[in-house]
């Protein structure tokens, strides 16, 4: 019998008033895989990637993780069952260092009971966490800078670290090229190839160089719907597909 899926999503809907943002998507992402979710503006992509997260409740449908109705959960249940988020606006604290971002980030899996009075900086096993996932998001030696002084592709590294650090298994990047040159794009995309061995990763990008290089599957959203959903090279042929998006203005939700 086959493991489910590490994400499962039936037919998923936000209403905002008489507004269907996001209307009966229903998709899957596996573990070692990427599943893009792509679309012109206006698509739904953020609506829907905020109704993973626990960011934003539904109005139908349900979402599984790995096989756990977790439909309409807050965030913070959300992230602690294995789901890890970035945003399109990097999400860091500026002015503290690498290992302190991370180690936050870790340190929120803890229980809270009976450690009021521990330093913070005592707490091994947190400290232990917080150095696999500076590594693992290709920022070794950078640990004691200050995120303020580093790059946009850098600080984008240190929010997927912090993700990192909270042991997830699933992970929701909302547009992580964003704003970022030939070179850094390209470094964070081999990152994410990495990255996407061990989990299970939905990717919501504009860069379409980089979602075929990365994604397994592609979704395509328009006015909320799924026009199709299918592996790249069958996405990157589609006549609909290419006159809905890849053919016209990429826009952002």
């Amino acid at each position: 019998m086959m493991a489910p899926a590490v994400l499962s999503v039936e037919r998923l809907s936000r209403n905002f008033g008489g507004l269907a943002a996001v209307s009966g998507v229903s998709l899957e992402c596996g573990m070692g895989e990427v599943h893009a979710v792509i679309g012109p503006n206006g698509a739904g992509k953020s609506t829907l990637i905020n109704m993973l997260s626990g960011d934003l409740p539904p109005s139908g449908g349900t979402v599984r993780l790995s096989g756990r109705e977790i439909t309409g959960f807050p965030s913070d249940r959300v992230s602690r069952l294995g789901v890890g988020r970035s945003y399109q606006k990097t999400n860091v604290f500026l002015p503290f260092t690498v290992f302190e971002n991370a180690r936050l980030a870790a340190q929120s899996r803890l229980p809270s009971s009976l450690r009021f009075f521990r330093p913070a900086t005592s707490l091994k096993k947190v400290n232990e966490a917080a150095e696999r996932a500076i590594a693992a998001a290709g920022l070794s030696g950078r640990e004691h800078v200050a995120v303020a002084q580093l790059s946009h592709g850098e600080q984008r590294q240190v929010e997927i670290a912090m993700t990192l650090a909270t042991s997830p298994t699933l992970l929701l990047l909302d547009e992580p090229l964003a704003g970022m040159g030939g070179e850094e794009s390209a470094r964070i995309v081999e990152l994410l190839q990495r990255l996407a061995k061990d989990h299970a990763m939905l990717l919501v990008e504009h860069d379409m160089d980089a979602v075929f290089a990365l994604a397994n599957t592609l979704t395509v959203m328009v006015n909320g719907v799924v026009l199709e959903s299918g592996p790249p090279e069958q996405i990157r042929s589609s006549r609909a597909v290419q006159d809905a998006y890849l053919g016209g203005d990429e826009g952002h939700d």
